[in-house]
């Protein structure tokens, strides 16, 4: 009776299925985007992305070498003037199966005082522990006006 029990109990875990938690997690990353980009044109780009980035963050530079790390990251902003003059949107949010990872696409837009820029953007979010969304990679390029 015993090996029967065992064997059925194995052959539950062998066939159980997780549960698929990815379109919850994928609308969490979109609200979590939405917040990052209404923070930042309250407070800043550059505070607001180092708020939401994970310590491993890499984010791309153009023309230059990607800036790897969080503590890395805020050297390099240290010395720059932040913005409040972007904003952005994701079009496009999904997320891996067990709800850990994901990413958003969207669209932003920069502001000067006669000139607006345009662009697409890329971010891959990971779900910490305490269940908020960070980032680890962000990234993006400038379009023309959509």
């Amino acid at each position: 009776m015993r090996t029967i029990f065992f064997a059925m109990l194995i052959f539950a875990s062998c066939n159980s299925q997780s549960k698929d938690i990815s379109k919850a997690a994928a609308d969490e990353i979109a609200n979590t985007d939405k917040a990052m980009s209404d923070m930042a044109a309250k407070e800043g780009f550059n505070k607001t992305l180092l708020s939401y980035a994970d310590d491993s963050v890499i984010k791309p530079e153009e023309g230059a070498l990607p800036i790897i790390g969080k503590t890395a990251l805020q050297e390099k902003w240290a010395a720059e003037k932040d913005t409040k003059r972007i904003s952005w949107a994701p079009f496009k949010t999904e997320a891996s199966q067990s709800g850990d990872s994901g990413y958003s696409i969207g669209y932003w837009k920069y502001e000067t005082n006669d000139t607006a820029l345009y662009g697409n953007y890329c971010t891959i979010w990971k779900k910490q522990s305490d269940g908020k969304w960070k980032f680890v990679f962000d990234g993006g390029n400038n379009t023309p006006k959509p």
